[in-house]
């Protein structure tokens, strides 16, 4: 297991065993690089052991508590304020008191009691599997599988994936492994396990009278709290620097606390996407060291990397691009500071806005216009601008789930006649009906929606993935969970302030860098493998499709999947459905499953 997860901890491994317990564990080193902060760790009596991935920022600050209450440290690692504050507080308590991201497993020998614990956002992953009165857990499935713990593959995670693109939490590529929920202790012992749950993302104060300009004021002092606490290793620290709004306020905190680091930029010349300009003019204005990393058709970006670097089929095109830059920055840095979580946590999306207008009607469109435009929805005209109108008039009559039902789930590739017989009955079971019940909370519901989807199984997954592949350990002050705790709460009003996506956080851009910075839209960042599918892939995928592992298992008809890739080549496109079946395919073979099942 611990062989399996070597490139997570690039700088050492250890193992420690009791009577009824065994503890592995790679390092990756950012706080006392000495010998002394070496995992597991354990008490002097070896009564407690733990093992850690992740970063406890505020634990100086618990240290000093702990030592004067008579412990004594060997290290200056976060590592052990764990096992003295679980000898000292308990896990709750312990747990309540973290500033952080992690995933660990405690093992209390003297109860025969083992605890697995994840962060409040799920940033750091945690997965473990029960069997024949024994548990095991681990960082990545892949861990869990060379051992021997993990089932056959879940066809209900390959529909996630043939959805989404990544398998949700709800499910893991391998039956009988289970994932640890965000804000979530399992407690094993001695054969029984219980979950509970310390915390649960909180949900929108509307009382909250709280006025646009001190919500921005709060908004500042929290995070440069949060940047000043991810500040702190004792390794090298980076910045990215895009051309957006969020890691400009990043970049921009740094440098109003006196940090000497430099931020780092993706250029990549004559595309669409490249933020060279635009990120070279706020590292300016800052003052701040900047370097760009160019990325062009010189850059290795390969299948193979991605399947290495996911130990589940993730199909986000993007965490290539996550893994050159990964690449690129491990010669210089060790941490990186990002942005991430922003646009969740302030409302930086369009579909944000979308649903905020649709809610709004909804409060004050009757029933009975509600049940009119169910009526006439399928014969209104969708293009052109009719076609976002037709897209809010859903939503304000049929809910999240109208939403849902927009991103056609399955329905691409039941209409290409893409899936086989082992997921066409599943497939037809996961249909959604409206309701217009929700519709006055469309908003909420989307965001808890969003949370348990896109932002912990493929955003979270993203970084953590491409990051630890390169022994980067990567930190963003906007998952501060004080900071989301606060932001989060503030109502719609505030957080969309004169219907703007990410108000609060523009606002904080304009009056700290420029108001070229808080005007700038969201370009996001991509990578064109659906032009690579029918051009520099195209012999790989043609022939994985002419010996497919996914039909030879009745996943999908390969028959139809090479007739839609011959149709792209002719368009210069591929669709993403085939997009998807390339990486599932590679990632099949590269985990040895091209047998049959």
């Amino acid at each position: 297991m611990i062989s399996a997860l070597a490139r997570r901890g690039p700088d050492s491994e250890g193992i420690e065993s009791w009577d009824k317990a065994v503890l592995g564990h790679r390092r990756l080193a950012i706080f006392d690089l000495s010998e002394a902060g070496r995992q597991p760790m354990l008490t002097k009596d070896r009564s407690v052991g733990v093992v850690f991935n992740g970063a406890i920022y505020n634990y100086r600050e618990l240290r000093k508590e702990l030592s004067a209450s008579g412990y004594s440290f060997e290290s200056n690692t976060d590592t052990e304020v764990l096992i003295h504050g679980y000898c000292e507080w308990g896990i709750a308590k312990l747990i309540s008191r973290h500033r952080g991201m992690f995933a660990f497993g405690l093992w209390d020998n003297s109860r025969n009691r083992l605890y697995l614990v994840r962060d409040r956002l799920g940033v750091k992953p945690l997965v473990f599997c029960q069997r024949n009165g024994t548990v095991a857990f681990a960082s990545t499935v892949r861990a869990l599988r060379t051992a021997g713990y993990a089932g056959d593959v879940d066809e209900a995670a390959l529909l996630d994936f043939m959805k989404f693109g990544f398998v949700t939490d709800d499910h893991a590529i391998y039956r009988g492994v289970v994932k640890v929920p965000p804000g979530t202790i399992v407690e094993w012992s001695r054969g029984f396990l219980k979950k509970e749950t310390y915390w649960q993302f909180p949900i929108t104060d509307d009382s909250s009278k709280l006025s646009f300009d001190d919500a921005v004021e709060e908004t500042e002092r929290l995070l440069l709290q949060a940047v000043e606490l991810r500040l702190n290793a004792d390794v090298p620290v980076g910045a990215l620097l895009s051309g957006g709004i969020d890691s400009s306020l990043i970049c921009w905190a740094v440098a109003k606390l006196g940090g000497n680091i430099t931020a780092y930029t993706v250029g990549t010349p004559g595309d669409v996407w490249d933020e060279t300009a635009a990120a070279s003019d706020t590292a300016r204005i800052l003052g701040i060291q900047h370097r760009v990393l160019t990325m062009d058709d010189k850059v290795p970006l390969e299948i193979n990397e991605l399947v290495s670097a996911y130990a589940e089929p993730f199909g986000c095109a993007s965490a290539l691009g996550m893994l050159a830059l990964s690449r690129a920055m491990a010669s210089s840095v060790k941490v990186m500071l990002t942005g991430d979580g922003g646009d969740d946590v302030f409302l930086g999306y369009p579909p944000h806005r979308h649903l905020w207008l649709a809610q709004n009607l909804a409060r004050i469109l009757p029933s009975a216009g509600k049940s009119s435009w169910l009526a006439l929805r399928s014969i209104f005209p969708r293009v052109g601008p009719l076609r976002r109108a037709a897209a809010l008039f859903d939503y304000t009559a049929g809910g999240l789930n109208a939403l849902v039902g927009y991103s056609d789930d399955l329905a691409r590739y039941q209409m290409q006649g893409l899936l086989g017989d082992r997921l066409l009955s599943m497939a037809d079971s996961d249909e959604r009906s409206w309701s217009a019940n929700g519709t006055h909370h469309v908003l909420e519901e989307y965001l808890t929606y969003e949370r348990k989807h896109w932002f912990l199984s493929e955003y979270m997954t993203k970084v953590d993935g491409a990051t630890m592949y390169f022994g980067l350990e990567a930190r963003s002050p906007f998952l501060d969970h004080c900071l989301w705790q606060f932001a989060s709460s503030l109502p719609f009003t505030v957080r969309l302030y004169h219907w703007r996506l990410k108000a609060i956080l523009r606002e904080l851009a304009r009056r700290r860098i420029s108001w070229a910075v808080a005007r700038r839209r969201k370009k996001g960042f991509g990578i064109p493998v659906r032009r690579w599918i029918v051009g520099r892939w195209r012999s790989e995928v043609e022939t994985m499709l002419r010996k497919s592992v996914l039909a030879e298992k009745g996943w999908i008809r390969s028959d139809v999947a090479l007739a839609q890739l011959k149709l792209a080549v002719s368009r210069g496109v591929a669709p993403e459905t085939l997009w998807y079946i390339f990486v599932l395919e590679s990632w099949l073979r590269y985990e040895g499953l091209s047998h049959s099942a």
